[in-house]
């Protein structure tokens, strides 16, 4: 009888082992239906037109630099320096005028042989159908070409699995203040 429990003890510890070899462990992925992330509508493209209002200057900037190294200064570029920003989107050019969001990022200066920008940022909206969505964008803007291209890389709320680009445009940039106006297209599909 022992001999028969120590067979079926061993037996049994062999299956365990290969159970447990076989088995499924949690998945890491899934393949989850698009109706349950609300995906089952068709994709749209939607163009959105806008002004970003960078304020450098001033008792209320919007845009403030917070990192520079010491070699940033003595760059023809500001190689190096950094800026956050929590610049007004509003419908017209005019500061005054309404406001639809806000872009809400930061950018550097990433070139050492021309004015170019790696920018990263939320467009937050606040107006209408797309209120509480959000756009991200990332990409390079070399600001002194007439139009600069970035690629919208995903959003939130409306924006969820977004994909597109920005085009934007210098309108105005005060040399002295360091304040822009930037006109904004978008383009962008979204469900």
């Amino acid at each position: 009888m022992a001999k028969n429990s120590k067979s079926l003890l061993i037996s049994l510890t062999i299956l365990f082992f290969i159970t447990m070899a076989t088995s499924k462990s949690p998945n890491f992925s899934q393949n989850p239906s698009l109706q349950a992330l609300g995906l089952n509508k068709q994709e749209k493209l939607s163009h959105l037109h806008f002004y970003f209002h960078d304020i450098v200057s001033g008792p209320n900037p919007t845009s403030i630099w917070v990192a520079q190294t010491p070699t940033s200064k003595k760059s023809p570029t500001l190689f190096g320096s950094i800026a956050m920003f929590d610049d007004p989107l509003t419908v017209g050019p005019e500061k005054s005028s309404k406001l639809v969001g806000r872009a809400q990022g930061i950018y550097g200066s990433a070139s050492q042989s021309e004015d170019a920008l790696l920018m990263t940022m939320n467009l937050a909206f606040v107006e209408g159908k797309f209120n509480g969505s959000s756009l991200s964008v990332f990409g390079r803007n070399a600001v002194v070409e007439a139009v600069r291209e970035m690629p919208i890389v995903g959003g939130s709320g409306v924006f969820r699995f977004a994909r597109g680009y920005v085009q934007a445009r210098t309108l105005k940039f005060n040399a002295t203040s360091g304040d822009a106006l930037v006109e904004y297209d978008v383009f962008v599909f979204h469900y």
